[in-house]
């Protein structure tokens, strides 16, 4: 009997999620529902079919910035606290239905601010719905607070942040289109997270490369890098297979820095033009501490397992892979090291043991 994870079985293996947009992964008929309740009149179509099939190819264009275009219709429906808390709620279901066990989603609240909502009452009805769609369901979920990058609001969004730490946020991002919109333009929001001793993941890497790269780890603070794909850049694999790392590539690898990666947004973005030709396979190889992620699920119309099922077809990986990667981003995780291991040691390893069990034909009982 064949050990190659398929779909189905991907489904049931304990997954962890580390870079996935609350706007990028609306359910295209909750969106027709919040845009009819609350009067947003300017979605393309109300049909959730086609909407969804919309967002699909508006996204696929190749290009960060056109990519993001797409996400003015699912922040113009989250402008007010119930339809922000229905979306975080939703979010936490479809996530756990796809057996993700533990996720953190990002969100910027300065987004869901039109109708006059504050930042800490954005924050809060996204935390309320994360409580509301993970109660009773096998997951436990945090928000990062994501700041806009080409803002200039960042450290109040920071202290936002800080203010709601023990009510489940767990980190601070900034996010948008990297060119021209350096990190280093942010340092006093990231040394206000810094000094109270909080989480830093950065976009970087992403569409722009190693300079946004290294001023993220060396200059703002970055313990993740969002995406991180353009580490690339600074490596050699010469004709003959060998490879050579420079000085920063080097770096973030002797230190573990977690990649936050997204092969079918990256497709999608123009990073590469199929998953099979995704850096995520050297990188593997290399061991650097990959994580796999969604990014934006409706967008990119993905789940975490399929993300999976679509690195089994293109790489042949195997459920030592998959559990490889999974325990990446569990460690990677800005829970505490003790939750960490206890969700590593009682669900991950044992959940991946029986699903290679099963592969094998083999039975754990007894």
């Amino acid at each position: 009997m064949s050990d190659r994870p398929t779909l189905e079985a991907i489904r049931r293996a304990p997954k962890v999620l580390l870079h996935d947009h609350l706007d990028g992964g609306l359910r295209p008929a909750t969106v027709v529902e919040l845009a009819a309740e609350h009067g947003y009149a300017a979605l393309p179509t109300t049909d959730p079919g086609e909407l969804g099939a919309w967002f699909r190819a508006g996204a696929n264009r190749r290009h960060l910035d056109l990519y993001l275009e797409t996400f003015s219709h699912t922040t113009g429906v989250m402008q007010h606290r119930d339809a922000i808390e229905r979306v975080a709620a939703e979010c936490a279901e479809d996530l756990a239905a796809d057996g993700v066990v533990y996720a953190e989603v990002r969100m910027a609240p300065e987004l869901c601010l039109e109708a006059g909502l504050t930042l800490d009452e954005a924050i809060e009805a996204m935390l309320a719905g994360f409580r509301r769609g993970s109660d009773g369901r096998d997951i436990v979920i945090g928000l990062i607070v994501t700041a806009m990058r080409h803002a200039a609001n960042s450290k109040e969004v920071a202290e936002a942040a800080l203010r709601h730490r023990d009510a489940g946020v767990v980190g601070f991002d900034i996010a948008g289109s990297e060119a021209g919109h350096p990190p280093t333009r942010h340092l006093d929001a990231f040394r206000a997270v810094a000094e109270d001793n909080f989480h830093i993941t950065i976009h970087a890497g992403e569409a722009f490369g190693l300079p946004s790269i290294w001023e993220a780890v060396q200059l703002c603070g970055a313990e993740r890098l969002g995406h991180g794909v353009r580490i690339v850049d600074d490596i050699t694999v010469g004709d003959s297979g060998s490879v050579h790392l420079g000085r920063l590539a080097s770096f973030v690898r002797d230190r573990r820095v977690p990649l936050e990666m997204c092969p079918t947004s990256n497709v999608h973005t123009g990073i590469c033009d199929t998953i099979a030709e995704h850096p995520i396979g050297l990188l593997k190889r290399l061991r650097f501490r990959v994580t796999v992620n969604t990014d934006n699920r409706l967008m990119s119309d993905v789940t975490l397992s399929g993300e999976l099922a679509h690195l089994v077809d293109a790489f042949g990986y195997g459920w030592d892979d998959l559990e490889w990667l999974t325990l990446n981003a569990m460690k990677s995780a800005f829970w505490s090291f003790d939750q960490r291991l206890r969700l590593i040691n009682q669900r991950i390893k044992p959940g991946f043991a029986a699903l290679k069990a099963s592969a094998l034909g083999v039975s754990l009982a007894g």
